[in-house]
C-alpha cells in the first residue's frame, strides 16, 4: 500500500508533459518504483498468503482468508493491468519523446484514468487488510 500510496503522489505532483524532461523524468521514476518496490512486494505477499494457507488446516476452512485471497489475486491482476501497465507505457513514451526530441504534444498523458486504478487497487488493498484484521465469520461450504 506504501509505494501505491507514492505512486498516487507522484501522479499529483508530477509536471505538466509541456516540462518534458521533468515529466519523463517523473515517469520514469514511477516506472522503477512499480518494477522495484510495487510488483515485488504484491508478488511476494500473494505468495505468502497462498503459503499459509496450505500450511494451516484453520486458514483453510476460514471464509474470510478465501475472500482475502481473492482479493489479493484481484489487486495483483488489476495492479499489472490497471497501473503497472500504463506506468510502464507512458514512461517508455515520454523518454522516446525527449530522446527523439519531440514536443509534449506526443505525450498522451492518461495521468487521470491510472490516478483511478491506483485509487481503486488502494481501496481492496484497504480491504485486504481489513480482512486480515476483522476476520469475520464467514462460513464456508462443508466438505
Amino acid at each position: 500500500m506504501g509505494s501505491a500510496a507514492c505512486l498516487l503522489v507522484l501522479m499529483i505532483f508530477a509536471p505538466p508533459p509541456a516540462s518534458l524532461a521533468e515529466y519523463a523524468s517523473v515517469r520514469g521514476a514511477m516506472a522503477a518504483i512499480g518494477e522495484w518496490i510495487y510488483l515485488p512486494s504484491m508478488a511476494l505477499t500473494l505468495i505468502a498468503g497462498l503459503l499459509a494457507i496450505a500450511a494451516n488446516r484453520a486458514f483453510q476452512n476460514a471464509g474470510w482468508a478465501w475472500v482475502k485471497l481473492a482479493t489479493g489475486i484481484v489487486t495483483f491482476e488489476g495492479s499489472l493491468y490497471g497501473v503497472l501497465g500504463p506506468i510502464q507505457e507512458e514512461a517508455k513514451r515520454s523518454a522516446d519523446a525527449l530522446a527523439a526530441h519531440l514536443g509534449p504534444e506526443a505525450i498522451t498523458a492518461g495521468q487521470g484514468a491510472q490516478a483511478g486504478a491506483v485509487w481503486m487497487m488502494l481501496a481492496v488493498m484497504t480491504a485486504n487488510v481489513v480482512f486480515g484484521i476483522w476476520r469475520p465469520r464467514l462460513s464456508r461450504i462443508p466438505d
